[in-house]
């Protein structure tokens, strides 16, 4: 059962006293009093609000007696749980109206914290639910088979994996992804598992279609769903190291890309990591890769004179020790910029 801590009772009452010339009281479900205009009751049982909670009804108040004060109190009931109780000093015809707003008031606020505090318990399973499956090895036990179904996901079928980056969490992508599998895995970033054979390439044509900014990448349908996330995600690491024209890449046409930014190749210090506090660089150094070394190619895409990119280049050059009209050299850069994103 949900209970309004005496902060939250307290700062009710202060501002809804600040519009109604009456003292209020806030009780739990105790009849004990939680928030008050005055504060030095807080803490004490109130009388008419044990009546109210046995009862179920309001119990109104007519004399002030040593342990009352004239007025009404009437139950907070939630579903068909009775919560606590709100109690309104004067006479109880006039602080009867007032007594039913602060009520509503109070019963809202214990609804609406009640719906986000299950909200997170349930993101948190959701959390756990997808960390566990995207390290898990080897057969599905029954109980993870079990709480993928609430998931609408049957690990008895192979499933494709996909890596959403930039995406904009709109109603129209919710729509789009509402029959599949999907997980929040951080701001602006979702996976998506796909189990129907036919899916995926129709599903990544639709989101690239209503979102030309997406950056999507597409493991390999797998019997492991790790296996399939891991593709994924070294998919989008070439994605992010390289930025190629393209938005959209499929792990198995850049397998020997990802083995390549795997491979612990370089016994120095990585060449093209002097280059990550200079954008202009490394922006000039993936433009030249992408474009194939071609000069006008490069400067058109950039739009910068031919001249501004040789002098780019000459710095590359400077900076990391590798010459990028070199195609070796140029090779080494280009493994020094995939070994970033690994």
């Amino acid at each position: 059962m949900f209970q309004l801590s005496e902060k939250q009772a307290q700062e009710i009452v202060d501002k809804m006293m600040r519009d109604i010339p009456y003292n209020i009281n806030i009780m739990n479900d105790k009849g004990i009093i939680v928030g008050s205009g005055k504060k030095e009751r807080v803490g004490t049982v109130h009388q008419g609000a044990v009546k109210a909670l046995a009862t179920g009804k309001m119990v109104e108040v007519w004399e002030d007696g040593r342990f009352e004060k004239k007025g009404t109190n009437e139950p907070i009931v939630i579903g068909e749980e009775r919560v606590g109780v709100i109690g309104i000093s004067g006479n109880p015809d006039e602080v009867r109206p007032f007594c039913n707003i602060v009520r509503t008031t109070v019963a809202l606020l214990i609804e609406q914290k009640t719906a986000l505090e299950h909200q997170a318990r349930e993101a948190n399973r959701k959390k756990a639910f997808v960390e566990m499956l995207l390290a898990h090895e080897g057969a599905y036990s029954q109980k993870l088979r079990k709480e993928a179904a609430t998931y609408k996901l049957d690990l008895m079928l192979k499933t494709v994996v996909l890596m959403l980056k930039r995406a904009e969490l709109n109603e129209e992508l919710a729509k789009l992804l509402f029959a599949h599998p999907t997980f929040l895995m951080e701001k602006n970033s979702l996976l998506v598992l796909v189990q129907n054979q036919s899916e995926p390439d129709k599903l990544v044509t639709q989101l690239a279609k209503i979102q030309p900014g997406l950056l999507l990448s597409v493991g390999r349908l797998e019997s492991q769903i790790a296996d399939s996330y891991r593709q994924a995600k070294s998919a989008m690491n070439i994605l992010l190291a390289l930025s190629p024209p393209f938005r959209i890449i499929y792990y198995e046409e850049v397998a020997f890309l990802v083995q390549l930014s795997q491979a612990d190749l370089t016994p120095d210090q990585n060449a093209a990591g002097k280059l990550e506090d200079t954008v202009d660089l490394m922006e000039t150094l993936r433009s030249f890769i992408n474009n194939n070394g071609s000069i006008s190619l490069t400067s058109a895409e950039l739009n910068i004179h031919r001249n501004t990119l040789q002098y780019r280049l000459k710095r590359i050059q400077t900076l990391t020790g590798r010459d990028p009209h070199n195609l070796l050299q140029l090779f080494e850069l280009t493994y020094g910029l995939l070994a970033l994103y690994k």
